[in-house]
């Protein structure tokens, strides 16, 4: 068995975020993250059902649309909770497609009145967008159909939530809500050593005690050093294109040499033999160019 330098997992590699949010096991933790989440405009959610998150469509392109994790409420509502762990072209987009899945499967034979459950998708980045840098502060977007003079929510049934973990800088003792407890456990989880005491909360006890590493079986351990490998690969290959290019002076200097990094991290993805889809996901270049290499 591997020796690890973290007692805990990092909840921002593949395994990890689906360790501790996609099992059975751990569903109380999904709904416990989605109720602070949601608190103002869900009230609280009950029951949790996870569902497939491979979609059968019309297209190839709808049949390779695999969420990260995808479950309904006993109401019905829909929750796509997707992981973005770098930057990647037309990220909005994606998501505003992925919202399409679970709005097509509402609809019904025969006299369909139209009616729809609600659908959430929501984005937990790695990264900033470009466009919110000027906004160290916010890290939380809710977007919703709104009018533009008015400013009133038009339709309140499809909505978007982005967060953008990065900029999520509280300490431990500045932490005031049960969420930035969460958020604060996402981020940092992994550089922890113990459960800090403000944190010693059923639930927070049981996420610690599912992500020691040193309660692993061999075999997760394994896809575990494989999953965290992938991702120490991708950071640290974008950061290095990121000093490089700074260090020439150039924006063309910098999206040159990252665009490498990002193809030489592919390929490697492709001789391992992993999807298209996750090797776009992790590097943020388009399946078509994944293709081409």
């Amino acid at each position: 068995m591997s020796e690890f330098v973290e007692k805990y997992i990092n909840p921002f590699t593949d395994f990890g975020f689906k360790k501790l949010f996609g099992e059975e096991i751990n569903k109380d933790l999904l709904k416990d993250f989605l109720n602070e989440l949601l608190k103002e405009e869900q009230g609280q959610i009950k029951e949790l059902t996870y569902l497939k998150t491979e979609h059968l469509g019309v297209t190839d392109l709808d049949r390779r649309a695999i969420f990260d994790l995808y479950c309904e409420n006993e109401r019905g509502e829909k929750f796509i909770v997707e992981l973005q762990k770098s930057k990647q072209n037309f990220f909005k987009d994606r998501t505003v497609y992925y919202s399409t899945f679970p709005i097509r499967e509402q609809a019904k034979r025969a006299d369909w009145n139209f009616e729809l459950k609600a659908v959430y998708t929501i984005a937990i980045l790695d990264f900033v967008f470009d466009a919110d840098k000027n906004e160290p502060e916010k890290f939380r977007y809710d977007v919703k159909l709104t009018d533009i003079e008015t400013k009133k929510i038009f339709y309140d049934k499809l909505t978007f939530i982005y967060l953008e973990m990065p900029k999520f800088n509280k300490s431990i003792d500045e932490l005031e809500t049960r969420f930035d407890k969460w958020l604060y456990v996402i981020k940092n989880l992994n550089r922890l050593d113990r459960i800090p005491d403000k944190l010693r909360e059923k639930i927070f006890e049981k996420l610690f005690e599912s992500a020691e590493i040193a309660k692993f079986t061999p075999d997760q351990v394994y896809s575990y050093e494989d999953s965290l490998k992938f991702y120490r690969d991708l950071k640290n290959s974008l950061d290095t294109a990121m000093e490089e290019g700074i260090e020439k002076g150039m924006e063309k200097g910098i999206e040159k040499g990252m665009e490498k990094e990002k193809k030489d991290i592919a390929i490697k993805a492709l001789i391992k033999g992993i999807s298209i889809k996750d090797i776009s996901e992790l590097t943020g270049l388009s399946e078509e160019e994944i293709s081409k290499l």
